[in-house]
């Protein structure tokens, strides 16, 4: 796709956008089933079902997806679309990369080891590895203009409100 071709598709929505605020509020939804014969829960991802567990660092077998590790790739994979998009929107051309995010845990907190250990995340780096014929100008860009609109990325920056119910 060039960058004329996303523009013409993206114009149409930035202008409703405009004109309507409350058009551009979408609500996104995630649904998983808890397994009542294993410590999993199958997730639907829109392409197809992922089964999470734990990660052998709290009892898994490795066999099953780590809900970290799905929390890492989907930084990952904003953080890519996001800076192909912003690429392609600024004529820059890349012609191949990568995105990598790293994530340090304590399974101390998560395992009640320790009730001072944190339980979650307490580093994520996000690395961007980007080939082409790229001016340091436009490389500092890139990765600046995605970082300000990776949802994922701002999320984890600037955590919203979550509620927590059972139903």
């Amino acid at each position: 796709m060039d960058s004329e071709e996303l523009k013409s598709i993206q114009r149409p929505l930035k202008q409703s956008y405009r004109e309507d605020a409350a058009s551009a509020l979408v609500t996104l939804e995630a649904h998983g089933e808890i397994d009542d014969q294993n410590v999993t829960c199958s997730v639907a991802t829109g392409r197809a079902i992922v089964e999470a567990g734990l990660h052998p660092a709290s009892g898994g077998s490795g066999t099953f997806a780590c809900s970290g590790d799905m929390l890492l790739q989907a930084l990952v994979a904003c953080a890519g679309v996001t800076l192909q998009s912003v690429a392609t929107n600024r004529g820059v051309e890349l012609t191949g990369g990568s995105v990598r995010a790293e994530g340090d845990l304590d399974f101390r907190g998560t395992m009640g080891v320790d009730p001072a250990a944190p339980v979650g995340f307490r580093d994520i780096r996000l690395n961007f590895e980007l080939e082409g014929d790229i001016s340091d100008e436009d490389r500092a860009a890139l990765i600046e203009t995605t970082e300000r609109y990776c949802v994922v990325l701002q999320t984890l920056l600037n955590p919203p409100p979550i509620a927590v119910a059972t139903a």
